[in-house]
């Protein structure tokens, strides 16, 4: 009977008059987010403000969002995940990756120098030295730090 008048007053709890009943025949949206309701005619949540329509990804959010899930590929490089793996105290830790970046450096001199007379092969020999020093500096003091087997499980 709503329907024969054309501007009726239109009371919250009852559907627009003229308007077929589509809330009956089809399931109430809600939203992603935080799983309200959404409300009728509404393009955001009421409580989150989560758009309702999802937003068509750009090419550059596509490489951004790509980008992302490497990164969490190397959330297993985590410095306390290493650390839980190679049975490490943090000390001992911290010495091997100064170590291994010490080896890092050595093989990296002989790359971006080059040689152009004895002078120069001696000094970048010298240099790898060293690094390699360094190194083998680095890797005794993670020996020495690195925690007894009977004092890490206590």
């Amino acid at each position: 009977m709503s329907e024969v008048f054309h501007d009726s007053p239109q009371e919250f709890w009852h559907p627009p008059a003229g308007q077929p009943e589509a809330g009956a025949t089809q399931p109430a949206a809600t939203c992603q987010r935080c799983g309200s309701e959404f409300l009728m005619g509404s393009r955001f949540c009421h409580v989150c403000g989560t758009s309702r329509l999802p937003r068509p990804a750009s090419p550059a959010e596509h490489g951004w969002k790509q980008f992302l899930k490497w990164l969490e590929f190397l959330r297993v490089l985590e410095f306390h995940n290493v650390q839980g793996w190679l049975g490490l105290s943090t000390a001992s830790l911290a010495a091997f990756l100064i170590g291994v970046g010490c080896v890092l450096a050595a093989i990296a001199v002989g790359f971006i120098y080059s040689v152009q007379n004895f002078a120069d092969f001696q000094a970048i020999q010298l240099w790898r030295i060293e690094w390699l020093l360094a190194a083998v500096a680095a890797f005794v003091a993670g020996i020495l730090l690195k925690k007894s087997g009977s004092a890490a499980k206590k």
